[in-house]
């Protein structure tokens, strides 16, 4: 089993990082989860922590969970 990425783009160290997991998984681990990094956010995927993690800027992540918030990004239904 490999070990789970501790750095990130841009220097950024995931080592000290605080996850947190949606309050909708209901406790599973089937979630994304989310770390606060100073001017950065880090997303990773509960279920395979192993293939390491996606960083935004703060600006970057308001804007993607404002428009998930509002509709503008997810899936569309007609």
């Amino acid at each position: 089993m490999s070990t789970p990425s501790t750095t990130a783009p841009h220097d950024v160290d995931l080592a000290q990082a605080r996850w947190r997991k949606s309050s909708y998984s209901g406790g599973a681990n089937d979630c994304v989860e989310v770390a606060e990094l100073g001017r950065h956010a880090a997303v990773r995927d509960s279920k395979n922590i192993s293939r390491g993690s996606l960083l935004f800027s703060k600006a970057a992540m308001r804007a993607l969970v404002s428009g998930i918030a509002s509709g503008a990004i997810g899936e569309h239904r007609s």
